[in-house]
């Protein structure tokens, strides 16, 4: 896919790919997260659950600002020229566990009903500030979704 229809990828990524890899920090250490995402319609938000007794709860506690890449990697040599990595920033909060946002990331990730459910899992709302859209390496776009 070209990279000249950056909002055709970011729609691809968001929608097909299950995890992501989520960045965070604490006193200018970074630190990275494997997490199962769900992206709103209009792709302004994405949500994730974590269990509030982890690092990256806490690190999301202290500071809001986040990163989180999402990528179509085959694990071969033909990554270099083929894969398509997003990356999304923002700042991500808490949110309460109504039915939309419930349903809106269980019905991309149904396995994870009781890891939602559980009272000391947290539903977390990235509000996506900007998405940045690589293909082969270094062909470069950035989407503003302010």
């Amino acid at each position: 896919m070209e990279v000249s229809d950056p909002e055709k990828i970011m729609s691809r990524l968001l929608t097909d790919q299950l995890l992501g890899v989520l960045a965070t920090e604490n006193n200018g250490q970074p630190y990275t997260n494997l997490v199962a995402f769900a992206a709103s319609e209009n792709f302004k938000y994405l949500l994730f659950v974590t269990p509030k007794f982890t690092r990256k709860y806490s690190n999301l506690s202290s500071s809001r600002q986040a990163s989180l890449m999402i990528d179509d990697r085959s694990n071969t040599v033909s990554d270099f020229k083929e894969a398509t990595v997003l990356n999304a920033m923002g700042k991500v909060e808490e949110i309460d566990k109504d039915p939309e946002m419930v349903n809106l990331y269980q019905n991309k990730h149904p396995y994870l009903s009781s890891f939602l459910k559980n009272s000391s899992s947290a539903l977390m709302k990235f509000q996506v500030e900007k998405y940045i859209v690589a293909t082969s390496f270094q062909n470069v776009v950035e989407i503003d979704m302010s």
